[in-house]
């Protein structure tokens, strides 16, 4: 491969162009105005100046990266790529009329690829003439640091493309996990499964915010309690990805929660809007509890659910201890993954008191 295609130039897009141009690929990012073009160059020169500062890269370095980008509004540029990766907001009626559009305009022999992270890449691949050609590669954000790569295939994608796809994604200095088609795939589905059960807790009057999110900081070390990172994440988007997963399982424990959706409806969801099971008129400060008792019998609800949860994937066949927990050390950051929790502890569960 020598020319890579990227359409949608938000923060993540922006931060996978940056990744194939420190890979020394040509790249072309393509947006569908150019103030959405001028923004993902704005996002591109702030995350490569901040790398100067950090003296991870030399400011000739820099130039060399930006030099190697081109961009655009016209999906015509995108003709000699190799591979396209398509990073649009996570709207299903979005990506299959981006997909239908790079089927006209690149060549025959390109992988066209998303970069949705719960979305089905089957149901995206309906819309190109080349189904075999299909797959999902979803970076973690941001895309320029973050190690963990999941590669999807689905049950028409071609094994050679495959394989490629996941060396190339080795080549860039990435982990990539090489899964089938599944809502959420590996780190969202267990996640959103965790932050969905802690939000439960509180609408059935078993916990409360503070201790929760404590709880999980001080006994499990994770680096932010489930209710901080809801906000972090956005509570639309995580009722979107737990929608996306309810309609594949049926399972009412994947419903989102209603203390999620009540926040939703009135337009709290999160930082990004100033509110969400935090307020943040001011800067955040981590929630704490001086309750021992509460905090443990929370920390045992919580891990012994998402262990449940993480052998349940790998008991079905749909990826390996090993994938899981790369998954969610390099894409979540957590401490160590769940089976390393279970061999630490030397039980499948933490037992309830």
């Amino acid at each position: 491969m020598e020319k890579i295609g990227v359409v949608g130039l938000g923060i993540m897009g922006a931060g996978i162009v940056e990744v194939f141009a420190k890979a020394n690929f040509s790249v072309v990012g393509i947006a569908e105005s150019d103030a959405a073009v001028e923004l993902g160059q704005s996002n591109l020169a702030k995350s490569l100046n901040r790398a100067v500062s950090r003296e991870k890269i030399t400011s000739e370095q820099a130039a060399d990266i930006t030099a190697r980008v081109s961009w655009g509004t016209d999906f015509a540029l995108l003709k000699d790529c190799d591979l396209v990766v398509e990073a649009a907001p996570e709207i299903m009626s979005l990506k299959a009329k981006i997909f239908a559009e790079l089927d006209s305009h690149v060549k025959a022999s390109a992988i066209l690829a998303s970069n949705t992270s719960s979305l089905s890449v089957t149901e995206i691949s309906q819309a190109t003439n080349r189904r075999s050609r299909v797959v999902g590669l979803h970076f973690f954000n941001p895309a320029p640091v973050q190690k963990f790569v999941e590669v999807i295939s689905t049950d028409h994608s071609d094994s050679d493309v495959i394989s490629t796809v996941v060396e190339l994604a080795k080549s860039l200095g990435k982990e990539p996990a090489q899964i089938g088609d599944q809502p959420g795939f590996i780190v969202n589905k267990l996640l959103l499964r965790y932050l969905n059960h802690a939000v439960r807790l509180i609408d059935d009057g078993l916990s409360t915010r503070d201790t929760i999110d404590a709880a999980m900081r001080e006994l499990a070390h994770f680096p932010m309690g489930p209710l901080e990172l809801l906000d972090l994440v956005g509570l639309d988007t995580s009722v979107e990805v737990l929608n996306t997963i309810y309609d594949d399982t049926g399972l009412d424990t994947d419903g989102p929660a209603s203390g999620l959706t009540a926040r939703v409806n009135i337009g709290d969801f999160g930082r990004k809007s100033g509110k969400g099971f935090y307020s943040y008129e001011q800067p955040h400060v981590a929630a704490t509890s001086d309750d021992d008792m509460a905090k443990s019998r929370v920390y045992v609800e919580l891990l012994n659910a998402y262990l449940d949860s993480a052998r349940e994937m790998r008991d079905s066949g749909y990826a390996t201890e090993s994938d899981i927990n790369l998954g969610m050390k390099l894409g979540c950051g957590l401490p160590e993954g769940p089976f390393e929790t279970i061999a630490r502890i030397g039980s499948d569960r933490l037992p309830v008191n």
